[in-house]
């Protein structure tokens, strides 16, 4: 895994977190998909992401926090779309937490970090 770069990782990590986020919110019991679209896209734009690292970081782990800081420190190519640069490379380094988190097959620190983030 030490040889996936930032974007890689994030790359997978967005459709994981997305797919956790919407099975967490299935498992709330929210049936319609326009109910269930507009909950998942506040956890799961770059703000809400934002957010979301804001909600965890301080009970990451060192090697949790190396992979979010590989994600987030990435130089990309790619231009943020309706959100500044600093909100872009944050939710891109939870990306890539969660790319991390999938290779490494830690589903239970995945379902950890999404009851953080959805706890109000």
């Amino acid at each position: 895994m030490n040889d996936l770069n930032g974007a890689t990782l994030a790359y997978l990590g967005d459709a994981i977190y997305e797919l956790e986020i919407r099975n967490h919110f299935i498992h709330e019991g929210l049936k319609k998909v326009d109910n269930l679209h507009k909950e998942v896209v506040k956890y799961t734009s770059a703000n809400g992401q934002l957010i979301a690292i804001n909600k965890i970081y301080d009970d990451l782990t060192e090697e949790e926090i190396l992979y979010f800081k590989k994600g987030r420190n990435h130089s990309s190519m790619r231009r943020a779309r309706n959100t500044d640069l600093a909100t872009y490379q944050k939710a891109t380094g939870l990306e890539s937490l969660f790319g991390y988190l999938y290779l490494k097959q830690n589903n239970e620190r995945i379902s950890e970090l999404i009851k953080k983030i959805t706890r109000d």
